[in-house]
This record gives structure tokens, sequence and C-alpha cells, in this order.
């Protein structure tokens, strides 16, 4: 187990890198403030360098939240925003660590894939199964954070998304009934939504999700 000096890499940090994009971004991405003793725990208990951009990500920001709150990629945590922490979310999660949450409660998780390699892998909830990104974690962040939220959530997206999501805290997701992953779930028009506990979404999805 490295210890927290062996974690802080001040040689060549991940998060310079990680800011320039952000100060690009085609749409808002919102910095949370990080706790320092909270991130230090956090990022002890993770054990990535600074280094890298998970590392990063989780000893610089509380989180980082992505067009309105759509997407929430999970940092330390942020107790003022209702956000919860990375060690929080994947406590008792065996086999992958879920690194972002989005409003209709799909979920980003890095594992092995067939080959072995860990990359970044969604589950939707339109289809209740994970589905390969083929990228990396920094890949994956910074191609979400320039733009690629756009195409991957077009089909998943309504007209005036953007005020209901803003209105969604960060602890909940937005529950659409039928559920997406059925034929009447893709008509925007013929669902209702709702915000229900991130928790509970997260525990509907699941449940119903083919595995890798």
């Amino acid at each position: 187990m490295y210890s927290l000096t062996e974690l802080l890499d001040t040689d060549d940090p991940a998060w310079p890198e990680i800011e320039a994009v952000i100060a690009a971004a085609p749409y808002s991405v919102v910095v949370l403030d990080a706790d320092t003793r909270r991130a230090d725990l956090e990022l002890l208990q993770v054990q990535v360098t600074t280094r890298s951009w998970l590392g990063a990500v989780v000893h610089r920001s509380g989180g980082l939240v992505l067009d309105h709150g759509w997407l929430r990629v999970l940092g330390s945590g942020s107790e003022q925003h209702l956000l919860a922490s990375l060690g929080e979310i994947n406590e008792g999660v065996a086999g992958r660590l879920v690194v972002a949450q989005d409003v209709l409660g799909g979920q980003f998780a890095w594992m092995p894939g067939p080959s072995g390699k860990p990359t970044i892998w969604y589950l939707a909830p339109d289809t209740l199964r994970w589905e390969d990104t083929a990228r990396g974690y920094g890949d994956w962040l910074a191609a979400m954070i320039s733009g690629a939220m756009n195409g991957f959530y077009e089909e998943l997206r309504w007209p005036g998304w953007a005020d209901e999501v803003a209105a969604c805290r960060l602890d909940q997701a937005i529950n659409v009934l039928p559920p997406l992953w059925t034929r009447e779930g893709k008509d925007h028009n013929a669902v209702s939504r709702r915000p229900i506990p991130m928790s509970e979404a997260m525990s509907l999805i699941g449940a119903a999700n083919t595995s890798p």
C-alpha cells in the first residue's frame, strides 16, 4: 500500500492538463471544491497517483459536474453539493470501480474487459447492458469534457432537458416511466419523469442489467 507522499506527484501532476481541457469545454464543467483532509483519505483508498487523471480528479476536486449536471464525475465528494465520493459509491462493489454517474442512473466504471486490460464501461439505462467505451480513464474523461457527451447522449435527451436536469440534485437521478429499456420508454412524449435518489436509480438499473 502506497503512502500519501508516494501518491502525490509534484513533478508531473495531471491536474493542470485537466484544467486546460475544462477551459476549452463546449458546455459547462463545474469543479466542486475538495476538502483537503477528505481528498487525502480518498486518494489513499483508491491508491492511484496524482500523475494519473483519476488520482488528480479524486485529490483536486469534490467531483466534476458536466453539462447542467447531466454527468457527475466522482472525486472526493462534496457534502455542500450532495455529491457522494468515489469511495462512498464503490463501498461493497467488487470487480469494477464506478467513476461517474449520469442523471438517468447510467454508470461509468473502470474494469477489465475480455482482454484483461481495464477500460471504461458504461451501464446504459436504455439497454441494461455494459458497453465498452474502449478508452482508458483519461482518454474517456477528456472526450466527455471536450464535447463527446452531445453525440453519446443524443437519443436519450428530450426537448427542455437542460432545465429539468439543472433542477435535479446531485444525489438524485431522473426516473423515467415506462423505463427507458422498454419500447414505450423510448418515446419521449409518452413517458413521465421525476427525481428519485441516485442510490435507488442505481439499484433499479443494476438489478436488471446483464453483466459483461
